[in-house]
């Protein structure tokens, strides 16, 4: 067995996503302060959300996370958190 760190009283659990998304029409708008900010706000999100980031890479026009989230979470609902907020916060 491996290092688990979701336990529960009577589970042991570990759950983790691979998310890609791209920019819109895949234009290399993330660069500089944008990229730099956007990971910024990637990171806050998971610190907030309780989601761990095992790997992440913010490149031009898309962005690679790979996360582990507890099973009372909704991979569609953190998508959406993340998504929404960097979008928001970067215009």
């Amino acid at each position: 067995m491996g290092n688990y760190q979701r336990k529960g009283s009577h589970t042991v659990s570990r759950l983790s996503c691979h998310i890609v998304w791209s920019t819109k029409y895949r234009c290399k708008v993330l660069k500089g302060d944008i990229q730099s900010r956007c990971s910024e706000l990637l990171v806050e999100i998971c610190n907030a959300q309780d989601v761990e980031i095992l790997k992440g890479v913010v490149s031009s026009d898309h962005v690679h996370m790979h996360i582990e989230y507890a099973p009372e979470q909704s991979i569609s609902f953190l998508v959406k958190q993340m998504k929404g907020r960097t979008s928001r916060k970067l215009q």
